[in-house]
């Protein structure tokens, strides 16, 4: 009976049409034939044409069989839902992707920034930053190598914090992150990584 009734829920939902493809192609890094590439594996997970957070966990979390990705998904999800509606459009995904992979450094650094800046503050505090750092350790599940220790993630918060905190106030602004970022040669080989999967 649940079946049934989920069946028709699912046949009520309005099914979203992107933006059209020279609009997207303008606002993004990718030309009409990548899009068209990427709108297909979108609808192929998201037939609706959008995606909200229960789906999008699901479709996360087949690339973290060992862990628990549901909460950094969670994250994920609020920073690529950026009209904050519950549900993301194949152009809310598209215009993430775009900044990225193809993206400049700021930019890259910027969108990293938002998603660690849980409550949109403007700013990183220990507590956001303890969240985000057990959400990844979740993610990776227990059988990393070597293996965790139990104070790790607050380890990596300290360290996170001298590095970045250059004023020491207790918070990290964009620009501090950013400046610590651009000063650090792993996180910018590391932003460069995947500028051409697509």
């Amino acid at each position: 009976m649940t079946d049934k009734v989920d069946d028709d829920l699912e046949m009520t939902i309005v099914c979203h049409r992107p933006e059209g493809l020279d609009q997207m192609e303008a606002q993004t890094n990718f030309n009409k034939r990548e899009l068209q590439v990427l709108y297909r594996g979108f609808k192929n997970e998201c037939p609706s044409g959008v995606v909200n957070e229960d789906t999008f966990k699901q479709i996360y979390a087949q690339f973290f069989p060992h862990g628990d990705a549901s909460t950094y998904a969670h994250y994920l999800f609020n920073a690529f839902d950026t009209a904050h509606s519950g549900s993301i459009k194949f152009e809310d995904f598209v215009t993430a992707l775009s900044i990225l992979l193809r993206g400049s450094i700021t930019e890259k650094l910027q969108w990293t920034f938002n998603l660690y800046d849980i409550n949109r503050d403007g700013y990183i505090n220990k507590e956001e930053m303890t969240d985000i750092v057990r959400a990844i350790y979740d993610m990776m599940g227990k059988y990393t190598y070597p293996v965790l220790k139990t104070d790790a993630p607050k380890q990596h918060v300290e360290a996170f914090f001298q590095k970045m905190d250059k004023n020491r106030d207790g918070v990290v602004t964009l620009d501090e992150f950013i400046l610590s970022c651009q000063e650090d040669e792993n996180i910018m080989r590391s932003l460069q990584l995947f500028e051409n999967v697509i």
